[in-house]
C-alpha cells in the first residue's frame, strides 16, 4: 500500500495510489479501487447485506445504538466494527479493520 499522507481537519489519512487515473494540481495521480473478499469462498463483498451474513456466521452481532452506523460487535472479544451507513462511503481503511479483526476469513484486493 503507497499513497501520500495528508492532514486536514486535524485528522491524517493515507490517501492511497496505485491503479487508475486521476489529474490533480498538474500531474496525475494513480488511484486504486479495492475490494473485500471473502476468503473461503473467493466472494466479493459487494453491499452490506453479503458481508452482514458472512459476519453473523463468524459470530459477529449487530448492533443499533446509532443510526447513522452499522455496527457489529463479538461477544468473545472487545473488538467492535463501524461502518458508514451508505455502501458508497465504504472504504478500504473499513475493510482493512475487518480484516485485522478476522483474519483468516477476509482480504482486500485490488481491482
Amino acid at each position: 500500500m503507497s499513497g501520500v499522507w495528508v492532514f486536514r481537519n486535524g485528522v491524517v489519512r493515507l490517501m492511497e495510489n496505485g491503479g487508475g487515473t486521476a489529474a490533480k494540481g498538474g500531474q496525475q495521480s494513480q488511484l486504486r479501487r479495492k475490494a473485500l473478499v471473502f476468503s473461503p469462498t473467493a466472494e466479493v463483498m459487494t453491499s452490506y447485506e453479503a458481508l452482514e451474513k458472512k459476519l453473523v456466521t463468524l459470530g459477529w452481532e449487530r448492533y443499533y445504538d446509532d443510526p447513522n452506523l452499522l455496527q457489529f460487535h463479538k461477544r468473545s472479544t472487545v473488538h467492535l466494527i463501524s461502518l458508514p451507513k451508505d455502501f458508497a462511503k465504504f472504504k478500504s481503511m473499513h475493510m482493512y479493520d475487518i480484516v485485522v479483526k478476522n483474519r483468516n476469513h477476509f482480504e482486500v484486493i485490488d481491482t
